[in-house]
């Protein structure tokens, strides 16, 4: 018998609570941590739809990546996807923990670690260190990655858009410089630029790129937005195995939806 509260405990232990940043809501959502898990669906948005496929897979814990509960709520009426999810969960027994940001902020086992090896690049360090003191620091925002061969930049965006399976990438000017160093940050990252150009990148590598940031880049690298969704879809994967290498009495599933809002016409 494995309890909710144990994988909870386990996914701590790479993922501290405390990393998270204080406008997030990670941690278990909806639920009772004494309860034994008959099942384990992991995704990065929490929808009705996996919910469904949660009850039909007979899994009661959904962990997501994004929190499915992310501001204050007052009120239940079913007006809005939240509100309907929350009232699915609770009907259905279903409990729901997010690991978000604290997540990100870890360097082993983190999100911006498994993108790092979806594209045969090499972890040296935290871009933006939770301690910036420490000699060496495991936890922050962001990670700088390398080559062992420097890579044309075109061939580069190619190998981005193919190992991240993205539909388009935006990008600043081209430099016509090779590609060695290069910053990654899953999810909105436009926050570590000035980091990014400080450790000396080639490239910075994340999503939600406003049009005028990317005048920040100003010749010094080349940001590279592959979407939100694309940046971070590998983190479902990542976690499955965590948990199956862990627990082998139950079964931990990769969500089988594509939960990804954003569609592009083409």
């Amino acid at each position: 018998m494995t309890t909710i509260d144990e994988v909870i405990q386990y996914l701590e232990t790479i993922a501290p609570l405390h990393l998270q940043e204080n406008y997030d809501n990670s941690g278990l959502l909806i639920g009772m941590t004494e309860e034994e898990i008959r099942g384990v669906l992991i995704c990065l948005d929490c929808t009705e739809e996996v919910l469904e496929e949660a009850i039909r897979l007979d899994c009661n814990m959904v962990i997501s990546h994004h929190p499915a509960i992310f501001y204050g709520m007052k009120r239940f009426t079913g007006s809005n996807p939240t509100e309907r999810i929350v009232r699915m969960a609770i009907k259905n027994d279903l409990s729901l923990y997010a690991i978000h940001t604290n997540l990100d902020n870890v360097l082993s086992s983190g999100v911006n670690e498994r993108i790092a090896k979806h594209l045969g690049l090499e972890v040296k360090s935290i871009l933006r260190p939770k301690m910036p003191s420490a000699e060496k620091s495991t936890t922050g925002a962001g990670i700088i990655a390398f080559f062992q061969e420097p890579m044309p930049e075109v061939e580069f965006l190619q190998l981005l858009k193919e190992r991240m399976q993205s539909e388009v990438i935006r990008h600043s000017k081209l430099l016509g410089v090779a590609i060695e160093r290069v910053a990654i940050c899953g999810g909105s990252g436009s926050f570590l630029m000035e980091d990014a150009r400080l450790a000396g990148v080639h490239a910075l590598v994340t999503a939600d790129y406003k049009y005028h940031n990317f005048f920040d880049a100003d010749g010094d690298l080349l940001i590279c937005d592959i979407g939100h969704y694309e940046s971070e879809q590998y983190t479902v994967n990542l976690l499955q195995e965590l948990i199956s290498r862990k627990f082998p009495t139950f079964a931990a599933h990769c969500t089988g939806i594509n939960t990804n809002p954003v569609h592009y016409f083409t």
